[in-house]
């Protein structure tokens, strides 16, 4: 293992997805902790590391194209999470699920949507609960 491919891959995971990334990768070590390891590696320590786009436009192009494959809904709330972490807006998230409507059809912009719904409400609750913690 390369580990400075697999601790940038690491870095990075954490600076786009937060707890939530650590939540996906413990929750593949019981089952394929390969798995895990590839997602760090090759996922986040070589094409999310790589140059020439911002992390705000490859999480958009996640969004959308996990949008328009419409069978993929819990990879699709960990990206918008992660979206709204990297500083997008929900105007711009919720703009490019529209844009899938053109390209993926309704159904799939509808399920995308419905899911941006679902997220943006938990992304609420919890900054309610850390400003009342604080």
């Amino acid at each position: 293992m390369d580990q400075t491919v697999y601790e940038r891959g690491l870095k990075r995971l954490k600076e786009v997805d937060g707890a939530a990334g650590d939540k996906v990768i413990d929750s593949l070590a019981d089952i394929s902790p390969d798995l895990g390891r590839l997602v760090i590696e090759f996922g986040f320590g070589e094409i999310y590391s790589r140059p020439g786009l911002t992390l705000q436009q490859r999480e958009l192009a996640t969004v959308a194209a996990l949008t328009a494959l419409g069978t993929a809904q819990p990879q699709l709330k960990v990206h918008l999470a992660a979206a709204l972490n990297v500083g997008l807006s929900r105007t711009e998230i919720t703009e490019t699920i529209i844009q899938m409507a053109l390209y993926a059809g309704f159904p799939a912009a509808l399920n995308g949507m419905f899911a941006a719904k679902e997220v943006f409400a938990e992304h609420d609750r919890l900054q309610q609960a850390q400003q009342q913690a604080a």
